[in-house]
């Protein structure tokens, strides 16, 4: 979608103009060949940050609803919506983003109609904007096709997003950027002993891949490392998942393509930092060289894995990224991942689980989540989980000892390979794996939690 800056409304008649209004009606009027849609948005006063996003994506979606390719908004109107809590940098990034969102489709596979696809191809932001406005804006288209990107990546088919496939997805999303890519092939896998990986990829015919983005822009300043898990389909191995729950798990790389996105979009926003990117890519697929049940594994830190079950996998090969994310001396590692569906059963869809040992981190992404839309809420990590998960013929079991906590039990195992950072959370992201009812957004993945990581390296 193109975005253009105007200090007055264009004469071009092909252009829609969006009108907002305090009412809960939504109609379309032809005022001289013009079409105008006058959006309700209800009482104005009521508009919080946290129903920014949801409003700018409905505009947009009205818009598409209507068929309109190309549409015309009055930044003054905007304005109208702004309160105590929301300044006009923050107003103008959101309705950026969020109307990059609402445009997406995954279509990837789709023949196109004979009328076309139903896009907004043009976005022209009328008034006198200020240079802070305009760059707030600019950002947020960037950010939001970023986030797009992720959500290509996450909605791409299993069969067409293999490890290797994924490895080359993270080359193509770096080019034209600073960031240095290294894949790591098995025998470099093997060769670092990263036995998490290497058991869980040895099922399928499709060999794992290390993949390894270096975005070092700040001099000798410890860098932050994102590790995002990278299962590009998930069988769930020999505890194979029910039929109802497998068709999505083709999304069980998604923290992999939140992390790649994060570090092309940290480029190409210049942001001033030292910034690495790991994620471990592999199939957990069902065969007669599939891991099993009561196998001991040794990872890359020489601590113990004691297998109880195969659908268990993300944690696995976290820790040989967590391991190697320490060659790094890191300031800050944080983990992305679709880890855990006792996540969802615990925050629903909304929001996205954080586990820290450290306060004031819990209380900044907290923060930047209710700023970008991406929501998250802690559960605890807490050392008294440990011994739910201490194994009996391993150093740690890849699953709790009882059916509940199951959250927690993914977390505090992956603090056991992360306990020497001197900051460390994890992103417990299935909740948010997928869009969910009233998000105004496409079917298939949110592409979360890519804002929230991208204004966390801006700001931390």
């Amino acid at each position: 979608m193109e975005f253009k800056f105007s200090k007055k409304l264009p004469k071009s008649l092909d252009l829609a103009v969006i009108r907002l209004h305090n009412g809960r009606t939504t109609w379309l009027e032809v005022v001289r060949n013009r079409k105008i849609l006058n959006f309700g948005l209800g009482d104005r006063k009521k508009i919080t940050r946290r129903k920014l996003p949801y409003v700018f994506r409905r505009i947009l979606m009205q818009a598409k609803a209507n068929r309109f390719k190309k549409i015309a908004l009055d930044f003054s109107e905007v304005l109208f919506i702004s309160n105590s809590e929301v300044s006009q940098e923050h107003l103008a990034r959101t309705l950026a983003v969020n109307f990059e969102m609402a445009n997406y489709e995954f279509i990837a596979f789709k023949t196109q109609p004979k009328e076309g696809w139903n896009f907004v191809q043009k976005v022209v932001i009328v008034g006198n904007l200020a240079q802070s406005v305009r760059q707030e804006l600019e950002n947020g288209i960037i950010i939001g096709a970023e986030v797009n990107k992720t959500r290509d990546l996450s909605n791409t088919p299993g069969s067409d997003m293999t490890p290797k496939l994924l490895a080359q997805a993270a080359k193509n999303a770096m080019r034209g950027t600073k960031v240095k890519v290294k894949i790591l092939g098995l025998k470099e896998i093997k060769g670092l002993k990263m036995g998490g990986l290497l058991s869980v990829g040895q099922g399928s015919g499709a060999e794992p891949q290390f993949i390894v983005l270096e975005y070092l822009n700040s001099g000798t300043e410890r860098p932050i490392v994102l590790v995002g898990k990278g299962i590009t389909f998930d069988t769930g191995g020999i505890n194979i998942k029910p039929s109802e729950h497998i068709g999505d798990m083709h999304l069980d790389m998604s923290g992999g393509a939140a992390v790649i996105h994060a570090l092309a979009l940290a480029a190409r926003l210049g942001i001033n930092k030292n910034i690495v990117g790991l994620v471990p890519a592999a199939e957990n697929m069902v065969s007669g060289g599939s891991y099993r049940p009561g196998d001991v594994v040794r990872t890359m830190s020489g601590k113990t894995i004691e297998v109880l079950n195969t659908d268990a996998e993300g944690r696995m090969v976290l820790a040989d990224a967590l391991t190697y994310a320490k060659k790094y001396n890191p300031r800050l590692v944080i983990d992305v991942a679709t880890l855990t569906g006792a996540a969802m059963v615990a925050l629903g869809t909304r929001a996205s689980a954080i586990f820290t040992k450290d306060e004031a981190l819990e209380k900044t992404l907290r923060e930047l989540g209710e700023e970008t839309g991406d929501y998250v809420w802690p559960l605890p990590l807490w050392d008294e989980y440990e011994d739910e998960i201490r194994g009996t013929f391993g150093d740690w079991a890849n699953i709790g000892k009882t059916k509940y906590g199951g959250a927690t039990h993914g977390a505090i195992f992956l603090y056991q390979w992360a306990k020497d950072f001197p900051l460390f959370a994890h992103i417990d992201i299935a909740p948010r794996m997928t869009a969910a009812d009233g998000d105004f957004l496409a079917r298939g993945a949110a592409g979360a939690p890519v804002r929230l990581l991208i204004r966390l390296l801006e700001t931390y």
